[in-house]
């Protein structure tokens, strides 16, 4: 996650900072109008990414617990319900790719992180 916020804060040309600093603007105002925008596409990937680990974990609660106490995910789930039959396992597997599409859906919809639609705006202009 680190790697992916680094990369995206190092795509932002020091120009942009430079120029605010002509123009007045503080230390919060080039952080929250010009940092947090630009670097927000790398964010939100990298909260995706994380986000898809933690809904399709199985190895550290399964090898941890043991599935002691009622410990469970829901990749857990789905792996116990393939030893009992494959019809109930295959409708969880299904249930768990709908919850992954939505909040992958969320992310990219709602939150802005869609940077082919801004880069293909840009693109537009100029060729008018």
């Amino acid at each position: 996650m680190a790697l992916l916020i680094l990369a995206g804060l190092q795509m932002i040309p020091a120009d942009i900072y430079e120029a605010a600093k002509v123009d007045g603007a503080t230390a919060w105002q080039r952080f929250r109008l010009i940092t947090l925008p630009l670097v927000k596409p790398a964010l939100m990937v990298a909260i995706l990414f994380r986000t898809l680990d933690a809904l399709r974990m199985y190895d550290l609660p399964a090898i941890m617990t043991g599935g002691a106490n009622g410990t469970t995910t829901l990749s857990i789930l789905v792996v116990n319900q393939i030893r009992i039959g494959f019809n109930s396992a295959a409708a969880l597997s299904t249930i768990t790719f709908i919850i992954i599409f939505i909040v992958a859906f969320i992310f990219v919809r709602f939150l802005g992180a869609n940077a082919v639609e801004t880069a293909s705006g840009g693109a537009k202009g100029k060729l008018k």
